[in-house]
């Protein structure tokens, strides 16, 4: 990064505020669509599950997600802008990472469990990064009742993240082990 005059800690200029901030606004439509996106997936994930606790995993996922929606709409105000979307590729390609896995997979087994598992925890990381760069980023320009919100998104992220991790090591990975 190149600058000619050295900036104190956490100051911007209008100009690169401008610019972080358009940067800001193309995370919260990307990850807008994500969510979007990933909300029918789940649909299609909870119908394909062998587990009754992955299945409800997922249902209880898909209705944080509908949460997650509206939070992120009331972000988009917060600051200023119009909600939308604009396509995401990275969930784009988790989604269809997850379809693969159904169509490659045995219905009724827990191999397939264990690859959807696989599937949502790659989508919870992308959420996570997603959610943690764009609360830190409200934080730099200023929009503190934004980042609060976006923690609370990330802070579920984690949560499902764990929960899915404490399905696998649970039973899941040895029974699909044992088919």
């Amino acid at each position: 990064m190149k600058t000619s005059k050295k900036k104190a800690k956490n100051q911007i200029t209008a100009t690169d505020s401008e610019k972080l901030k358009s940067l800001f606004v193309d995370g919260l439509q990307d990850i807008y669509w994500a969510e979007k996106n990933l909300s029918k997936a789940l649909t299609k994930m909870t119908k394909n599950t062998t587990s009754d606790e992955l299945k409800e995993a997922f249902e209880t996922h898909q209705k944080q997600t509908e949460g997650h929606i509206d939070r992120l709409e009331s972000v988009f105000q917060m600051v200023g802008e119009k909600a939308k979307t604009k396509k995401c590729p990275a969930m784009e390609g988790l989604i269809e990472e997850a379809n693969e896995i159904i169509s490659d997979t045995e219905d009724g087994s827990m191999v397939r469990d264990c690859g959807l598992i696989m599937a949502a925890q790659k989508v919870e990381h992308y959420e996570m990064a997603s959610y943690g760069t764009l609360r830190n980023i409200a934080r730099t320009l200023g929009y503190e009742d934004a980042a609060k919100q976006l923690q609370l998104t990330l802070d579920e992220e984690g949560e499902t993240d764990h929960l899915l991790t404490e399905l696998a090591e649970t039973y899941v990975n040895q029974e699909a082990g044992d088919e």
